[in-house]
């Protein structure tokens, strides 16, 4: 159709977009808070396999269902397609207002305060006479740039994109191999690998190396490697979907696991356990611990490169959500168009440009008025208040695989998961206990975060016409499928 999508990401892009989705901030931040909850080294590394397994299982069941359904919009469109459509809006209403636009505002802000250390570091005397308010307000100028920026650039069509992301995953690959270079190239010591427990000082954390420490960690593991399922929300614009997008998620989230726990322990010959959990910029520390203040330096524009990159895939795949709800009559109307020119959801970019500009001014105002200005703690605010909700939309959208294949045996299904009953049996078990235990162990936050997902019913049965709730079944996307095929 004239006004439909061009194809025109291969397996390269479409890999790049994975992998940029999942290393973001998430290296350089999760290992202290994830270290801080088990308190045993071992269990360190069990975060992360156990985060990594359950990921690609995850992936296993995703890729049955882009390969069955190639249309962009990710989650929402599985969960349309299987549920009931009010399930699929709400998952799209509190992604927008709340987790998946906050995401891009909290990467840009790491972003931005990664820049002004570098500057501060090359010309103190740039940044010596600023106030705390003065500072806070520049770090929120620079993300507002970074914002718009790539948000402008993602307007000029999808193959620019895609060279944004080749190229940027390459670089984002790149440094974190010189990372590991650099801790296991200078004096490593290996004496830190040992099973000591370490104690917690909060009363009311879990028992270190007990399954309920797991779990808390677990909370920060799966944040590293959340973006996986980025490729999904392009699935209109992938060359071969049924073939590379199934591909592209395997081979970029295997990449990803191995990279993680190489740079974790490159990361642990430079630090023991008790100094990883007393420095949350780890990788900061660790390179300066081997290579001096070039490490610092180094490691600063590692992340720097790794959160440009995340803000920008995070930018384009994210927008095509919000115009599949918009164009399916779920969200703003006016989202629901393709820039005629390039063929891109310039609308629907550049509101999802504006929300993240308001959620990033309400930010900087909260950090001026905390009790504690100078303390960053927006990064474990994003995590701890919606794990919760988007938890419960994963395990939907997991699940849907069972469901569609008892509701709609006959669609051609180019990939299908081997072993469905154990693999989401498993992935089902693991992430109902995790579901379980962040609410307890996260009850206010969770609360909040649920409670902010329902204000969508205001919408939905405020402004939402009752007869196009009733036309949103799953027998629309078939005939889209068919008229597409």
């Amino acid at each position: 159709m004239a006004s439909g999508y061009e194809r025109k990401l291969g397996l390269t892009e479409t890999l790049s977009i994975v992998v940029g989705r999942i290393i973001g901030s998430g290296i350089f931040r999760t290992p202290a808070p994830i270290m801080a909850a088990v308190g045993v080294v071992s269990m360190f590394y069990g975060a992360w396999i156990v985060g990594g397994i359950i990921t690609i299982l995850s992936a296993l069941l995703f890729a049955e269902l882009v390969a069955m359904v190639p249309r962009s919009g990710g989650p929402y469109v599985y969960l349309r397609l299987a549920y009931h459509p009010m399930v699929a809006f709400l998952r799209g209403w509190a992604m927008f207002f709340v987790s998946e636009t906050a995401s891009i505002v909290a990467v840009a802000l790491v972003f931005s305060s990664y820049g002004l250390g570098l500057v501060a570091q090359a010309q103190p005397e740039l940044l010596a006479d600023l106030t705390v308010t003065s500072s806070l307000i520049l770090r929120g100028s620079i993300a507002f740039v970074l914002i718009w920026l790539l948000t402008m650039a993602n307007c000029f069509g999808v193959f620019l994109s895609g060279v944004i992301q080749d190229i940027f995953s390459i670089v984002k690959i790149g440094a974190l191999l010189i990372i590991a270079a650099a801790c296991f190239g200078s004096s490593p010591d290996f004496s830190h690998f040992g099973m000591e427990v370490m104690s917690n000082p909060d009363p009311n954390a879990p028992e270190a190396g007990s399954l309920a420490a797991l779990f808390a960690a677990l909370r920060y593991s799966f944040f590293a490697y959340s973006g996986w399922e980025g490729a999904t929300y392009v699935a209109e614009e992938v060359k071969q979907p049924e073939k590379n997008l199934p591909r592209s998620l395997f081979l970029g989230i295997g990449t990803v696991m191995v990279l993680y726990l190489l740079v974790n322990t490159a990361y642990l010959v430079q630090l023991s356990p008790q100094e990883m959990v007393k420095n949350k910029a780890v990788a900061v520390q660790s390179m300066t611990n081997a290579v001096g203040i070039v490490g610092a330096v180094l490691v600063g524009l590692a992340i720097m490169i790794s959160t440009f990159g995340n803000v920008s895939s995070q930018v384009l795949v994210k927008s095509r959500t919000w115009h599949a709800m918009a164009r399916d009559g779920l969200f703003f109307r006016f989202l629901g168009n393709l820039s005629p020119t390039y063929r891109t959801p310039n609308r629907a970019l550049i509101f999802q440009g504006f929300w993240a500009s308001c959620l990033l001014t309400m930010a900087v105002v909260a950090e001026l008025v905390h009790s504690d200005p100078a303390k960053d703690t927006l990064y474990e605010t994003i995590i701890d208040f919606f794990s919760f909700t988007s938890t419960i939309f994963n395990i939907l959208t997991l699940a849907s695989v069972a469901v569609l294949r008892h509701k709609l045996p006959d669609l051609p299904r180019p990939f299908k998961v081997p072993y469905l009953s154990a693999v989401l049996g498993l992935v089902m078990i693991l992430q109902l206990a995790f579901l379980f235990y962040t609410l307890v162990d996260a009850l206010v936050p969770s609360l909040l975060g649920l409670a902010l997902t329902l204000t969508g019913l205001v919408y939905w049965y405020g402004f939402v016409d009752p007869e196009k709730r009733k036309s949103l079944g799953h027998e629309q996307i078939l005939a889209e499928l068919q008229k597409n095929d």
